[in-house]
């Protein structure tokens, strides 16, 4: 996520700080290279022009102050700029306490607006705890209604729809068919109040630009349903096009926030870092992923975290408490310290670390990782050997990892790596790396040395102990592996069968 712009302000501090000193010069050359990167990210011009004016102007004058690292301070500069840009956070949802609270969906066709619906829903009723009713009021694209109710069915959320008619010829049909749309969502409300359902989510039509005959309909379903909240649902890979859609969108339909999908592809930021500037509006959630629980809540200080290279602790600590209780997480932690974690609760840990994500997603967000994963290709499958070889272990191997050094380890080792379709090297790195973990994690809760992770190179020091962690300290190395001496190899061949 924004790798382009998190590489380009990296370069720019780099420029600012190498000199040892900073000067009013140096902040004009770091600035450029910023004012650059935000160009490049498709950020809008005007809102480039404020940024780098506000920072500057907050910069030059941190040059007077004593005693504070001006290095430090810069950065605190920019993040604060990237969160008053992209801020405040307002992730509220208007509640009616009289009648079911109706959501209205729009944007433009292919922007993942239905997606979205479900993810929604499925958000109100694992966070809010509320009954959503999904309405099929997309009349226009084909399988619309059949794509809703199979995410419907799949979060076990109802769906309201109706067929869309034939169209009639002639100015006549397309007024029915515009109106169609507004008797959908009307009826889909009715239906919510008879069935009590509290929450009402319109799907409603997009189109491929934005037109006279599109905000039509979306005026007739707003007259018709009055609304109490619409988001508008924004690609962010598309930059500059997403911002404008948005102004035109809120210039003629009032919306109350935005929604900006597919951010986990968005290598660049330009729709995130201007859409608030430009329309007013502020960002609501955010998809990170196809998948239905792919949406959060967007919070501007943990994106500028991100932006900037500094993780977000907090999203990733929130990920896992979903994910895993705390009473289980304290007895994993209890068990892990006092040396009697094994390869069932390794296994357990692993299934629950795919439950919060991508692999890599979820690395970039710790503090001082997201350099060390820019040469690391993700496939997203680099979990499935590991669980592979841990399925094919014997329950009392699993509970009793000592059993796998012992007289019988190795044919134990051969048998796994078979089962497993890994080679004896893999489940020999694995176990090894399992014991080394454990091992290390002993003596840190020995020492009450946990928080020593956080520190700088703290990550860089463990890594190593990991599972996996010397396979991404290697391939983030600039230079390949040394080649071996065959000819040298050959020799010593020679001389053991000479002896022989």
């Amino acid at each position: 996520m924004f790798d382009s712009l998190s590489d380009s302000f990296q370069g720019a501090f780099d420029r600012l700080f190498s000199g040892g000193k900073l000067t009013a010069q140096n902040i004009d050359e770091g600035l450029r290279e910023v004012r650059k990167a935000l160009l490049e990210a498709d950020v809008s011009v005007s809102v480039v022009k404020e940024f780098i004016a506000n920072v500057k102007e907050s910069a030059v004058g941190q040059l007077q102050v004593e005693g504070v690292d001006p290095s430090q301070q810069i950065v605190k500069i920019v993040s604060d700029e990237l969160v008053r840009l992209m801020g405040p956070i307002d992730t509220r949802i208007k509640i009616n306490n009289e009648r079911p609270t109706v959501i209205m969906m729009v944007g433009l066709q292919g922007s993942g607006k239905t997606t979205t619906t479900g993810k929604l829903a499925k958000y109100l009723v694992e966070k809010k705890k509320k009954k959503p009713l999904l309405v099929a009021a997309d009349l226009q694209r084909p399988a619309a209604i059949e794509q809703l109710h199979v995410l419907g069915e799949s979060l076990g959320v109802p769906v309201y729809s109706e067929q869309p008619g034939e169209k009639k010829k002639g100015l006549t049909g397309l007024f029915s068919r515009q109106t169609r749309a507004a008797e959908v969502c009307r009826n889909g409300i009715k239906h919510a109040e008879n069935s009590g359902r509290n929450v009402v989510i319109l799907d409603t039509a997009g189109r491929l630009h934005i037109d006279d005959e599109l905000m039509k309909e979306l005026e007739d379903v707003k007259k018709l349903t009055k609304p109490d909240n619409i988001f508008l649902v924004c690609d962010a890979m598309t930059g500059q096009d997403a911002v404008h859609s948005a102004k035109q969108f809120n210039d003629r339909m009032a919306i109350d926030g935005v929604i900006l999908t597919k951010l986990d592809g968005d290598t660049r930021g330009g729709a995130a870092l201007s859409i608030k500037a430009v329309t007013g509006k502020t960002i609501k959630f955010i998809g990170t992923g196809e998948k239905l629980d792919r949406l959060e809540e967007f919070h501007p200080e943990r994106m500028a975290s991100r932006i900037l290279g500094m993780g977000d602790i907090v999203t990733l600590v929130e990920k896992a408490q979903e994910v895993v209780s705390q009473k289980e997480a304290e007895k994993s932690a209890t068990r892990l310290i006092s040396g009697k974690w094994n390869f069932e609760d390794f296994l357990g840990q692993l299934q629950a670390v795919k439950k919060m994500g991508p692999l890599k997603q979820l690395l970039g967000m710790i503090p001082g990782m997201g350099s060390m994963l820019k040469q690391v290709e993700f496939t997203g499958d680099e979990l499935k050997p590991v669980e592979a070889i841990i399925n094919s272990m014997t329950r009392k191997e699993r509970r009793n990892p000592e059993l796998l050094s012992g007289r019988t380890g190795g044919s134990r080792r051969r048998r796994i790596a078979r089962g497993s379709g890994t080679t004896v090297q893999e489940v020999n790195l694995i176990v090894k790396q399992f014991k080394a973990m454990k091992r290390m994690m002993g003596e840190l809760g020995r020492v009450g040395d946990l928080g020593s992770l956080m520190t700088p190179g703290g990550i860089e020091n463990a890594l190593p102990q990991l599972p996996g962690g010397k396979a991404l300290l290697r391939a983030r190395s600039r230079g390949p592996k040394p080649k071996r001496n065959k000819n040298k190899n050959k020799r010593k061949n020679k001389r053991k069968r000479a002896r022989r």
